[in-house]
């Protein structure tokens, strides 16, 4: 097992502005993951960086021991607006480190106090330690979980995820969550081709989900760039052998597969989540407080 090297280093900023994206900011407690899945797109930005992305990357992990301190000042200023803050954009929040720096724990601290609303995706069961503290910023601001669950085939899991939890266990801690009145779901991402998108594996996700009392389900299929890509498939080369061949071609020249091989995708777990009715059946569900202005036009 591979024990990554943890830096401590203070930052300067924490919160990063994002392009392209649903959300504008993201803020990132770690860089570096001990995770280590091989379809990172992290990769990616790694290699534009001139930093490792090969089997090198997760292996030094760098701790931002001031990142809390730093966000209360910057959301504290005239020109923050309160907009929504992506939580794991870039690695994950609640990767094992996380239990010893406690890192994210404190940036929620400081969001919701601040009543600033907030995203998180992660794949990491230790969030359950956090539901005190969600529970109190579902009731101040809009606050939405991810667990990023792309299969639940244990050999598959394995083989893509090496330092991660078993995803049985993700959806043990999306249960709690939920039964806390917290809104949480799960996003299939990234779905492999002919690995993860058989109908029936992602039918397995999806009824997982539902019964694990998910709010939601979406997925995204997996894209490439330079970084991940020759770590990606230098490991699909040594587990499916037999599928190198299709994805050179799928990947040969872009980082995004094209509509015509997203989409069906796309449409099948809509189906699924149709099918299996995965919305938000919370019996308890905290929310932030509507503010006057909005309970004067409601009247």
């Amino acid at each position: 097992m591979i024990r990554p090297v943890y830096r401590e280093e203070p930052c300067r900023s924490a919160l990063n502005p994002v392009k392209g994206m649903p959300f504008k900011w993201s803020l990132n407690p770690y860089m570096g993951c001990a995770h280590r899945c091989t379809y990172c797109y992290v990769r990616g930005y790694e290699r534009r960086a001139d930093r490792p992305s090969g089997e090198e990357y997760g292996q030094s992990v760098r701790v931002k021991t001031n990142v809390a301190e730093v966000l209360r000042q910057e959301l504290a200023r005239r020109t923050w607006c309160g907009e929504g803050i992506a939580i794991g954009a870039a690695t994950d929040p609640y990767q094992p480190v996380e239990g010893y720096y406690r890192l994210t724990r404190k940036c929620l601290e400081v969001l919701t106090a601040a009543r600033n609303p907030f995203s998180i995706i992660t794949r990491g069961p230790m969030i359950i330690r956090d539901i005190d503290v969600l529970q109190e910023a579902s009731r101040r601001a809009e606050v939405h979980i991810t667990f990023s669950v792309p299969t639940l085939d244990p050999t598959v899991w394995r083989r893509t995820e090496p330092g991660t939890a078993p995803p049985r266990q993700r959806l043990r801690a999306l249960r709690a969550l939920v039964d806390a009145g917290i809104n949480a779901g799960v996003g299939i991402a990234p779905v492999l081709p002919g690995i993860t998108d058989k109908p029936e594996l992602l039918a397995d996700v999806v009824r997982a989900a539902r019964e694990a009392g998910a709010t939601g389900v979406w997925c995204n299929v997996l894209f490439l760039a330079p970084g991940t890509r020759e770590h990606f498939l230098e490991h699909l080369a040594r587990d499916w052998p037999e599928l190198l061949p299709r994805y050179e071609r799928l990947y040969c020249a872009t980082t995004y597969l094209p509509r015509s091989e997203t989409e069906p995708i796309k449409r099948q777990v809509v189906a699924l989540r149709e099918r299996y009715g995965v919305t938000d059946r919370r019996q308890v569900k905290l929310e932030p407080a509507a503010k006057p202005e909005q309970l004067s036009l409601a009247v």
